[in-house]
Order: structure tokens, then C-alpha cells, then sequence
């Protein structure tokens, strides 16, 4: 994906070590916990775009989930910084630069229906971080806390993602980060809060179902947005980024992680309903077509 000429984003800060490790679950370990689990009428499971995170609604917000390698490397250089300063590394540039063209392309649409975007800030962190959303270690992976409106990275997150799930390139990072900024524009919408107060309301089974709903629109988003940078889009983009919503998909993680599929438990969606509401998303480039919650299935 060409973003070169784009400048990294203002609204990003390098957090530096949290320590807390990962628990030696590494990228998706912890998924069967979590799939198995199942989550109670009264939180909100918002995924980052490969893992899962519960999300309790507190005070306008809680996570929205990741996944992510654990982290054992020195603490950043630049912690502390903030703007582009935070973007100042190798590995950080890109994902800057994603956020940029978020930016641009959500403010532009925000504008047409007459309302005015206020953009999220990227959090970059290593082995673990205090979000407003609470203490969190980089085995969550990329998370939404609506409670800061910020995105949290710990960019070893994409070595994980690519060498243990298949979902390699620069188009499946911006894929992964769409996603989140995707749950930022749910927030602002109201979407999010209107879900949470369904599922305090709903059975476990119905408020899976909700948060599938919520996580595909977010995906729908994220191709929403590649939707209206076409012109950016490379060979192979989106081949990368249909192999990472195919890579994480509910049955398909469920059935690596414990053989089996349990559909009553999904939270996120399947890979082929991933896969669905990224091209979506993308072939439109309008967001009106990601009501999710109106789809019949």
C-alpha cells in the first residue's frame, strides 16, 4: 500500500514499556480460554482484529480487543513522546501513516453527512500498558478503549500475525488498525453504547451475537475506508488483507485452537462473514452499507 507521501499522524504517542509481559500466551493463546468462555449480558467483547479482549462498559467505555506477542525487548527510546515524534521509528512509521489516511478519509465522509470527525489517538507500547480502559500486556494484541478514544499497539503484534497466522504484508497491518479506528467511528456514532445496553438486557447467546454484529461492521468499516484509497491499493493488497479476516475468523481460530466449533460462542464473526463485510466495505466505499445490524442472515 503506497502511503509514503503521506506525513505520520499528529495524534500518536509512544507509551514505552509497561512491563507485565504477556503471560506466555503469546498471539492468540489465550483464544479457547476465551472462545470457551463465552461473555455475560453485561460486557461487550470487541475484538481487535485477530484476538479477543472482554470489553466492560464503564463510564462510556471499555477494551476493544487484540492480540499480540509478548514483548521482551528494552524499553522505547522515545517513551514519553508524542505527535510525530512517536512515530519516529522503522516499525511505527507505517502504522502512522495508516492513521493519517483514517484520518483524511473519515473527516471527508464525517463532512458529507454533515458532522465533523474527531480522530483517535494511536498508542504504541511495549509488553504492557494502563489504558483508560484498564492494565493491559501485549498478548491482547491492537484494543480500542473507548474511554480514551485510543488505539493501543504493541507493534510486535505484526511479526506474530504474519509468521503464525499466514496474514503477511503491509496491507494486512492497515488492515488490523482500520479495524480499531473502525470501533472509534462506532463510538461516535453511538453504536457501541447502544449495543452494550442490548446485551445487558440480552442472554449470553443473543449478546454473542450483538458483538459478532458489532465486530463485522467493524471490519466492513476498515474496507470502507481501503474503499475510498483505491488509488493507494498495490498488487496483492487485498488478497493480504482477505487472508488475515480468513485467518481469524471465530471457527476458524476455534477449531485450530481446541478442534472443535462452537457457534453459540462466537463474538467475532466467521471467516467467510469477515471476509464478507471487508469486501463490502471496500467495493462501496460507503459507509451505509455496513448495517450490520439490519443484514438478514
Amino acid at each position: 500500500m503506497r502511503l509514503d507521501d503521506l506525513d505520520p499522524t499528529q495524534h500518536a504517542r509512544d507509551l514505552g514499556s509497561g512491563g507485565g509481559g504477556g503471560g506466555g500466551f503469546g498471539l492468540l493463546g489465550f483464544l479457547p480460554l476465551l472462545l470457551g468462555r463465552g461473555m455475560g449480558c453485561g460486557g461487550i467483547v470487541l475484538i481487535g482484529i485477530v484476538a479477543l479482549i472482554y470489553f466492560a462498559m464503564s463510564g462510556g467505555g471499555g477494551m476493544l480487543g487484540s492480540t499480540g506477542g509478548s514483548s521482551t525487548g528494552p524499553a522505547s527510546t522515545t517513551a514519553g513522546a508524542s505527535g510525530a515524534a512517536a512515530c519516529n521509528t522503522a516499525e511505527r512509521r507505517f502504522p502512522c501513516q495508516v492513521m493519517t489516511s483514517t484520518e483524511q478519509t473519515w473527516d471527508a465522509l464525517f463532512k458529507r453527512s454533515g458532522q465533523t470527525y474527531q480522530p483517535p489517538t494511536i498508542n504504541f507500547y511495549q509488553r504492557g500498558v494502563q489504558s483508560g480502559c484498564g492494565q493491559a500486556s501485549s498478548a491482547v494484541g491492537p484494543f480500542y478503549c473507548p474511554a480514551d478514544d485510543g488505539i493501543y499497539l504493541d507493534t510486535t503484534f505484526f511479526d506474530e500475525l504474519g509468521q503464525r497466522y499466514g496474514a503477511e504484508g503491509d496491507f494486512a497491518q492497515a488492515y488490523v488498525i482500520a479495524h480499531e479506528v473502525g470501533h472509534h467511528i462506532q463510538k461516535l456514532l453511538g453504536t457501541s453504547e447502544e449495543v452494550s445496553q442490548a446485551q445487558a438486557r440480552a442472554s449470553r447467546s443473543e449478546g454473542n451475537r450483538l458483538s459478532v454484529l458489532l465486530e463485522l461492521q467493524a471490519d466492513c468499516f476498515a474496507g470502507v475506508w481501503a474503499g475510498n484509497n483505491r488509488d493507494r491499493l498495490e498488487p496483492g493488497d487485498i488478497e493480504e488483507g482477505m487472508t488475515a479476516a480468513n485467518a481469524i475468523g471465530d471457527d476458524t481460530l476455534q477449531k485450530q485452537a481446541q478442534g472443535e466449533v462452537v457457534p453459540d460462542s462466537f463474538t467475532h464473526g466467521t471467516s467467510a462473514q469477515r471476509m464478507e463485510w471487508l469486501r463490502k466495505g471496500l467495493e462501496s466505499g460507503d459507509p451505509a452499507v455496513c448495517n450490520t445490524f439490519a443484514a438478514t442472515r
